[in-house]
């Protein structure tokens, strides 16, 4: 299986990690930045606006 090094490096650049820093991550650095944990959903559109409610800025 060929890695996707190009893909990865964009999901690095888009999550604000210079190039430097992606080459010196672990696999395991790289899988915490970049799964979703288990369980966490989403955050619903109603319970963003409740947020924005709440703490306008």
């Amino acid at each position: 299986m060929k890695t996707p090094w190009a893909a990865m490096l964009r999901t690095a650049a888009a999550l604000g990690v210079q190039p430097a820093a992606f080459w010196r991550l672990s696999l395991k650095e790289w899988r915490m930045l970049t799964e979703r944990p288990t369980g966490a959903e989403p955050m619903r559109r109603c319970e963003l606006e409740r947020m924005a409610e709440a703490w306008p800025d």
